[in-house]
């Protein structure tokens, strides 16, 4: 008889603590940096060398994700046998090197999915159902939460 596999819960404290507070501190999409479906390789390095961001979003013009591009990725695409092929900077789109699989969140109720998902990735698109960019939220943000939760008195105690 096979036993069934238990979910790992988050405390009712800590999740007491963070309240709504996901959806409060996630950077909303006006504030993030992003490059568009249809820009060259060149304007998505300008973007991420300004912004001093490692990876970005990609975006159509209706706002809504498809990918996330990165200094990295760009860099792998120009790389020739011999040398680097700067010329291939404008003339590469980001579609052609963006990465298209990827974690993203619609809901940001779940926490332990996005705790989950966050020890592995950076930040975290969140997306509405119909996959419009609405923000991220980032580990840093978690962090912080989990330093406040942990540095805070316990009730009862002196």
């Amino acid at each position: 008889m096979k036993r069934k596999r238990e979910i790992p819960m988050i405390s009712e404290q800590f999740n007491d603590l963070l309240g709504n507070s996901l959806e409060e501190s996630m950077i909303t999409a006006e504030k993030v940096a992003h490059v568009q479906i249809g820009n060259n390789l060149e304007h998505a390095l300008l973007v991420l060398t300004k912004c001093g961001y490692s990876v970005i979003p990609v975006l159509d013009f209706e706002y809504k994700l498809h990918g996330l591009i990165s200094a990295a990725m760009i860099t792998d695409a120009i790389l020739g046998l011999e040398r680097i092929e700067y010329e291939k900077l404008g003339e590469l789109k980001v579609e052609e090197v963006m990465q298209t699989d990827f974690p993203i969140i619609e809901d940001t109720s779940n926490k332990e999915k996005i705790f989950r998902l966050l020890v592995d990735q950076p930040f975290l698109c969140v997306v509405d159902q119909v996959r419009e960019f609405k923000g991220i939220i980032t580990r840093r943000i978690i962090l912080k939460q989990v330093n406040r939760f942990i540095h805070s008195p316990v009730e009862g105690s002196k």
